[in-house]
């Protein structure tokens, strides 16, 4: 029987550093019938130990070796019948997998390392271009919701109160994107203020 000061030892070893959001999108079910994941940009793997654990069909792509290389580790240890040749050096804006082969595409902390908006948008587009019909693209983002007067328009990258540089989003900016490619939000757009030195922002679409 696990104790109270288990606890979060047990979650851990179930979960990893899931990012919050996207565990709160499995506890709503969102996973249900999406069983092929994608995780662009997936470093170490933190976003896909569940996953892995459960029998999802995973993927990731990162642009560093090293973590692809870490990520094939894990995935061989939760999930040895996955082929290591799922995890793979790749950007994003270049995508190695077909159209429509994915019934879910992660992106947490990824997109506000944007160079520029073409970079932004190439990535998006890839993304889109490699989700099925009714995936889920799951994305959490640097923008300047909140901290407009601090950080200025989006759309651009900027310094960041805390000192980091990231490209950034606001919501204009996102329900446009929706629109235009003829998605439909899962949850309204949710923003996390952290401090005034920074803010992340969910965007969660169907295809």
């Amino acid at each position: 029987m696990t104790t109270p000061q288990g606890i979060g030892r047990e979650l851990r070893s179930q979960f990893g550093d899931i990012d919050i959001y996207l565990f709160d999108q499995i506890l709503r079910g969102r996973f249900d019938t999406r069983a092929r994941v994608l995780d662009a940009g997936c470093g170490d793997g933190r976003n896909l130990i569940y996953l892995l654990q459960h029998g999802f069909v995973c993927y990731g792509v990162d642009e560093d070796a090293t973590a692809i290389q870490m990520v094939r580790q894990t995935a061989a240890r939760f999930a040895p019948n996955l082929p290591p040749e799922n995890f793979a050096v790749a950007s994003i804006d270049r995508l190695p997998h077909e159209d429509g082969s994915m019934q879910a595409v992660l992106a947490s902390a990824v997109l506000h390392f944007a160079r520029d908006e073409a970079h932004w948008s190439a990535m998006v587009q890839e993304m889109w271009r490699v989700l099925a019909s009714n995936g889920l693209l799951f994305a959490r983002m640097a923008s300047n919701i909140g901290i407009e007067s601090a950080v200025g328009p989006a759309g651009r990258v900027v310094r960041l109160p805390d000192g980091s540089d990231r490209f950034i989003v606001d919501e204009a900016m996102l329900l446009g994107w929706t629109e235009r490619l003829g998605g439909r939000l899962a949850d309204p757009i949710k923003t996390t203020n952290v401090q005034q030195q920074r803010c992340m922002t969910t965007w969660c679409l169907i295809k």
